[in-house]
């Protein structure tokens, strides 16, 4: 609440008090310390160099050097959930983010939605005279919130971040990132043959934001929320980094385990007797099945080393270096922070918190990919077509990833991979350093803590309370635990008694050193939760869970699974899903207008996003565009919707129509017309798909016609995908252009392929079912009925 008016007001301005006081700006106690919050992605417990791993993080490892390193932290196991528990100090369930938001469902605690009731650190902070600003990932808004008709309650600005420049999904191409800038969607500033990448951009925004704060007033606090994205796929970094480790992974992930757990144990991260899980500790489908039958997740197992030809273990070798390129790559940009923040003589008065949202990725399935959204798709991998990609990988030309080998190894000592409650979901590293308020240098601590734990751990720093009310909003309790105890402590007990996890059918919960955790495997659909079954570790000891002492401790595991059930409940963790990936993310959800059969786009503004343009998935479809044509020579995109690894265009060159459905990235499907285009006022120029079937996975074929009104001028056979062009966001729909990454390199012309020579109306999209009997009259009608 403002500070009341305490001056004195006579009619006279000469005769009266002023009292500033209710009007100044927030400020911060002198000497407050800025916070530089380092959220990584997919990055394992055994990945960095300061955790025993292969990769050289030579500013992360300064940063533990000048600071702690924790081996005992822990994530939900999956983004969106880790982040929220990251920013709030609450449990994801409480967060309303049971899952990532794109899998958003209408329950309690899983609707996408982080109720104001859970104030971001931003929000307090800014009360309490930060400048706050975020750049990277935010993946915290639902995905019918983001769009440019919906509101921002929900964006980062929306949530106490001032500037913001970034990514609001799941994931980005590095190459061709999906960009807001503030409240807006933006251009990238340059091209990747000019050098462009998303790391180097989104850091030179926090340069830029940190300087014009500290330019202005050097003792404000700022609080940056760095949030790059790396490691998650695509796994994209500049081929002279994946170089620098041609070789170093020849010999396979099992060796690249043992070398890790080496070093682990000369670093004190984990016990002296810690040893390796098995490649495949729950199964695998040859092995296990579930209720009625249900086949074990076919990408969900290893395919050891030994059983590889060459050619795989060569491709299998390249995906492992081109990560490791791509993460180093990324500390290389977190050096550039560390040099400036020297520079301006801030670094030693900055908390600096380097985290991993997850462990590990295991989507890249037994045999990788070089296109991650194939997975949400349901279709699988082709490995001659991977082989094919091999000197591409990580170019423009690929959205990798590595196969989920080298997330056991990058997970060391653990089992599993993200999207499990198994601590190779889990644990993750955690690193804290604050040279002015931290004296010890590069300890490790052992207590057990959850990503919950931070944002209490940062205001308990800088000497701020969570206030009562947020934005007029009574809070819910803050249910993490302060590791400020640890700093200076390494032999502490815990503070932390209880932690719960769920994610994606899987379970578990740690009480006071033990752990319950089911082998439910995620998004294999099986349900049957009851009959469930249980393991008990003592993961004080026993960090890589092998030793299941349930049948040993029968009535502590009946203890444990009951507090799983209470705090299930208190964290509103009901009810629990383990659908596929493609059942998730196709899930009927809310929308500003309900789904029609006419959807009408004209040219210019901004790129409209896949989850709220026009659905052709596995339907018939007809898509006609209006344009003047006065003389030939017209050329560029009509319609595209999608990019190179999934998506569909209607454009023109040579003064013809052509149609292109780029299917996974796979497979160019391509129809041409036979005729010149005519010349006129509103000509129609349409392509039309008549669907005859599908496949058991849901791709549809059948017959695409394109037309110039209701005169036929071509026609093929084509198949649609059964999920998204893109995971999370990615490239949308665009009249009269195609931005960002194109459909196809068949355009005529240079980015973004704009519609030239003719004038482009509009373009209206039939989802009806209903075939054209006269194209032209139909497609006319549609257009004025907008």
């Amino acid at each position: 609440m403002a500070n009341a008016f305490k001056g004195v007001v006579n009619l006279d301005i000469r005769d009266s008090i002023p009292d500033w006081s209710p009007y100044e700006q927030p400020k911060a106690a002198a000497g407050t310390p800025n916070i530089l919050y380092i959220v990584l992605d997919d990055v394992g417990f055994g990945a960095l160099g300061c955790y025993g791993g292969p990769i050289e993080t030579p500013n992360i490892d300064r940063i533990a050097g000048n600071g702690l390193r924790y081996g005992q932290w822990h994530t939900t196991a999956l983004c969106s959930p880790t982040r929220s528990c990251l920013l709030t100090g609450r449990n994801h369930t409480t967060n309303g983010m049971a899952c990532i938001s794109e899998c958003a469902v209408g329950f309690p605690g899983g609707n996408g939605h982080i109720p104001p009731e859970c104030a971001t650190l931003a929000e307090v902070l800014v009360e309490q005279g930060f400048s706050t600003a975020m750049v990277g990932k935010w993946h915290l808004c639902a995905e019918d919130e983001m769009n440019l008709a919906s509101t921002k309650r929900n964006w980062p600005v929306g949530r106490g971040f001032e500037r913001f420049y970034g990514f609001l999904g799941a994931e980005t191409n590095q190459w061709y990132p999906d960009l807001v800038h503030d409240n807006h969607p933006v251009e990238q500033p340059s091209t990747p043959e000019e050098g462009y990448h998303f790391s180097v951009d989104i850091t030179d925004r926090a340069l830029e934001y940190i300087g014009d704060v500290k330019s202005i007033a050097p003792d404000r606090p700022v609080f940056l929320y760095y949030a790059p994205g790396c490691a998650h796929a695509p796994h994209h970094a500049p081929r002279e980094w994946a170089d620098r480790y041609a070789g170093r992974f020849d010999a396979g992930y099992e060796a690249m385990r043992d070398e890790i757990l080496a070093r682990q144990k000369d670093m004190g991260l984990v016990p002296n007797d810690t040893t390796l899980p098995s490649l495949n500790p729950i199964g695998t489908p040859d092995t296990r099945t579930g209720p009625d039958g249900k086949p074990f997740p076919p990408l969900d197992f290893t395919r050891p080393w030994d059983t590889l030809s060459a050619d795989e273990q060569r491709l299998f070798s390249r995906m492992a270096e081109v990560y490791a390129g791509f993460l180093s790559h990324c500390d290389d940009q977190i050096g550039r922070l560390l040099e400036y923040l020297e520079e301006i003589e801030q670094l030693d008065n900055t908390i600096i918190v380097v985290v991993s949202d997850n462990g590990a990725s295991g989507e890249g399935g037994p045999d990788g990919s070089v296109n991650e959204n194939k997975i949400a798709n349901g279709v699988p991998d082709d490995l001659a077509e991977n082989l094919a990609k091999l000197d591409e990988l990580g170019s423009t030309e690929t959205y990798n990833h590595y196969p989920n080998g080298w997330a056991m190894a990058f997970n060391t000592p653990f089992k599993m991979w993200k999207r499990y409650s198994f601590n190779g979901g889990t644990c993750d590293p955690c690193i804290i350093s604050w040279p002015e308020g931290i004296d010890a240098r590069g300890e490790i601590r052992d207590q057990y803590h959850h990503a919950i734990d931070v944002v209490p751990t940062l205001l308990d720093c800088v000497g701020v309370d969570l206030p009562d009310t947020v934005k007029g909003y009574t809070q819910h309790p803050i249910q993490g635990v302060s590791m400020r105890y640890s700093f200076d402590a390494g032999n502490i007990p815990t503070a932390k008694h209880t932690q719960f996890y769920s994610m994606l059918g899987g379970r578990g919960i740690w009480h006071d050193g033990w752990k319950a955790v089911t082998t439910h495997p995620t998004l294999s659909g099986w349900g049957h939760f009851s009959e469930d079954t249980w393991e008990l570790y003592h993961t004080e000891v026993d960090r890589a869970e092998l030793r299941n002492l349930a049948g040993e401790e029968p009535g502590r595991l009946a203890e444990l699974v009951g507090l799983w059930f209470h705090e299930a409940g208190a964290n509103q963790a009901l009810p629990l899903d383990d659908r596929s990936g493609v059942e998730l993310l196709t899930t009927p959800r809310p929308q500003l207008a309900p789904p029609r059969n006419r959807y009408v786009y004209r040219p210019g503004g901004a790129e409209v996003p896949e989850a709220v343009a026009v659905n052709l998935r596995n339907r018939s479809y007809s898509i006609g565009a209006v344009v003047d044509l006065a003389e030939p020579g017209a050329a560029g995109v009509l319609f595209s919707h999608g990019g190179r690894f999934g998506g569909h265009s209607l454009y023109v060159k040579d003064n013809r129509l052509h149609y292109v459905y780029n299917f996974l990235g796979s497979e160019q499907q391509m129809i041409d017309a036979t005729e010149d285009l005519p010349i006129g006022e509103n000509v129609i120029l349409a392509a039309t798909f008549d669907k005859e079937g599908e496949d058991p996975s849901g791709t549809a074929h059948g017959v695409l016609g394109l037309y110039y009104g209701d005169r036929k001028v071509g026609e093929g056979r084509i198949r649609t995908q059964p999920g998204k062009f893109s995971i999370g966001g990615g490239e949308g729909l665009n009249a009269g252009r195609d931005s960002g990454e194109p459909v196809t390199d068949d355009y005529p012309g240079t980015s973004p392929w704009a519609f030239t020579g003719g004038t482009l109306s509009r373009v209206a999209i039939d989802v009806s079912g209903e075939p054209y009997v006269d194209l032209e009259r139909e497609a006319v009608a549609m257009l004025s009925r907008e």
